[in-house]
């Protein structure tokens, strides 16, 4: 039995809808295990700007490191979409993965079987499938040295930087955890053209054969695994790779899960807290409206119970509630099959609480 401060940062669109399903759903998990939560919002994104001209203010980010863990919904939104503006809501989440020393970003995804037909690929390539991305989340592209179009806008460009210690902490992170599943471990690179996938591929090379002799390696070039992402998705277990790639990948293999609402991620540093949010965005288009799938901010309270917390047990408890929805046939919008109703997202959210 503990006590567990948990900072929740719902955002915008649909954000605040799906984090307090999740809310509700961690409730329940307290009530079940003896644990008491103790919840506490704070601003974040767009809805930040709004109210203090900030995507992050310093409040949030000091009520973040002064909890155990922190759930979010979802920033950004139509109103803010100028690429232009000096203050983006983007810049929030940025911000805050930086001022936490978050450099890893986990994605699980998992096939569930009562979702094998929802996805346009055949149930033979999806079954079994059950992955988790590790995503290097502070260097590369994103992060390294750029320079923007200039007045006559001929010319700008991004680098892909790394440093070995940057390489061997996210590589570290995912070899113990592919040590703790089936001991599998694929390195995604662009090792025949990039020379930072060079030596991102040397020095995945050395800590999982110096730290890690027992997990499997193998190096896969990032077109090639887009491919097998499709064609043979089960054949793969854990998969590390650099920020980019990563970005792009995940959003990729949302398609073996049925639908981008169904993924959950957890953004993780040397110590905690660790940062939890599904991976589906705002959806402005469906905000306020009971139409958004919650198991995505479902799942991520999952891992914020495993990987933030530390409480296997209730982590695969709520995994656990969720399949046994899917499996009686509740259905949001975005995977409803034909067969049965569709609830929305208050309903979806009831019904797994109901199966903790």
């Amino acid at each position: 039995m503990g006590r567990y401060v948990i900072a929740v940062l719902p955002g915008d669109g649909i954000g605040p809808e799906v984090t307090a399903e999740a809310v509700r759903v961690l409730e329940a998990v307290g009530r079940r295990f003896g644990h008491t939560f103790e919840f506490h919002e704070a601003l974040i994104g767009g809805a930040a700007i709004e109210a203090t001209g900030s995507p992050l203010p310093p409040e949030t980010l000091d009520r973040c490191r002064r909890s155990d863990a922190i759930l979010l919904g979802a920033v950004g939104g139509p109103r803010w979409d100028d690429p232009t503006a000096p203050v983006r809501p983007e810049q929030g989440l940025l911000d805050l993965r930086k001022g936490l020393g978050l450099f890893a970003n986990l994605r699980p995804v998992r096939a569930f079987p009562a979702l094998v037909d929802a996805t346009p690929l055949k149930r033979h390539v999806i079954q079994g499938v059950d992955l988790l991305f590790v995503r290097e989340l502070t260097g590369g592209l994103y992060f390294g040295p750029r320079r923007e179009a200039g007045p006559d806008g001929e010319e700008a460009y991004d680098t892909m930087h790394y440093t070995r210690p940057e390489i061997e902490r996210v590589v570290r992170l995912a070899a113990g955890l592919a040590r703790a599943r089936r001991k599998k471990l694929t390195s995604v690179d662009k090792a025949n053209v990039l020379a930072a996938s060079r030596l991102w591929r040397r020095v995945t090379e050395a800590v999982v054969r110096r730290e890690f002799p027992d997990v499997a390696l193998e190096h896969v070039l990032v077109d090639a695994f887009a491919m097998h992402l499709i064609r043979r998705p089960a054949a793969f277990d854990v998969v590390v790779t650099e920020n980019m790639f990563g970005d792009i990948l995940t959003d990729e293999a949302a398609v073996l899960a049925g639908s981008m609402g169904m993924l959950p991620s957890a953004s993780l540093g040397e110590t905690p807290p660790g940062l939890f949010e599904p991976v589906h965005g705002s959806a402005p288009d469906i905000a306020g409206r009971n139409l958004a799938n919650p198991i995505g901010a479902i799942l991520s309270a999952a891992l914020l119970l495993r990987h933030g917390l530390g409480l296997e047990a209730e982590a695969a408890a709520v995994e656990r509630a969720v399949e046994a929805a899917l499996a009686d046939g509740y259905r949001t919008r975005d995977i409803a099959d034909g067969e049965g109703p569709i609830v929305g997202t208050r309903e979806m959210g009831e019904a797994i609480r109901q199966r903790i």
